[in-house]
């Protein structure tokens, strides 16, 4: 497997379309999202700061943003944390997405277009290059665009959205469970047999499978993440 590289934060490019408190904002939650910020990280303002080119102001004002949206705890007299998860919450999110994407998947499989099941079948063929490269980070990237294209094709957009907010809370720990031996591969067969539910039009059977990848990736994160104190705590208050 590709030996990964240490990631650091970079300094924003200005959106003139947005004020940069904003741009902060997303920097941050993105790299929270990715990994480059990781569950129980002390976040120094000054620190952060300095990394993004910017004053503190900004960034005191993101990671206020950020703790209202669960990404961030403040800890009394300790200051500000990337936020862990605990065991309850990976179930409790699983439970619900388990639920709108079998129903996304079964919506697509009535509603898909033929550019849609094309687009499916090349991530299918580059997931499966990259299994043979192990290169995580650019699994969990193409894990993401199928699972986006799949939620486009049920032609819901407030199905869309609900789900996409799902996958920001689990994407951070996507490499975790995509890590776990054999999971790559299993994945990538759990996909193929929706697209072809999809292709076949048979909702029934795209609704179940669907089900079940769901279930299969909640359990192998939890089984990845069990014991790893970095990640996840059993504790329902989280550093």
């Amino acid at each position: 497997m590709a030996e990964k590289e240490e990631r650091r934060l970079v300094p924003v490019k200005l959106d003139s379309y947005k004020p940069l408190r904003e741009v902060v904002f997303e920097t941050l939650r993105e790299a929270i999202i990715s990994g480059v910020l990781r569950p129980g990280e002390r976040l120094m303002e000054s620190q952060l700061a300095e990394e993004l080119g910017v004053s503190r102001t900004p960034v005191r004002e993101a990671i206020r943003k950020l703790e209202l949206e669960g990404f961030v705890v403040m800890v009394p007299r300790k200051g500000a944390y990337v936020a862990g998860i605990s065991l309850k919450d990976i179930a409790d999110v699983f439970e619900v997405r388990a639920a709108l994407e079998s129903l996304a998947t079964e919506l697509a499989a009535d509603r898909i277009t033929e550019d849609e099941l094309e687009e499916l079948e090349r991530n299918l063929v580059r997931m499966s290059e990259i299994i043979e490269k192990g290169e995580i980070d650019q699994l969990v990237e193409c894990d993401k665009k199928f699972h986006d294209t799949l939620y486009r094709a049920s032609r819901n957009r407030r199905l869309m959205q609900i789900l996409s907010n799902l996958q920001d809370e689990v994407q951070r720990f996507r490499s975790v469970s995509l890590a776990s031996p054999g999971r790559m591969r299993t994945a990538l067969e759990e996909h193929r047999k929706v697209v072809e539910a999809l292709a076949d039009r048979d909702l029934a059977r795209a609704k179940v499978l669907a089900w079940k990848h769901i279930e299969n990736a909640e359990n192998s994160l939890l089984e990845a993440v069990r014991n790893n104190e970095e990640v996840v705590s059993e504790r329902e208050e989280l550093v």
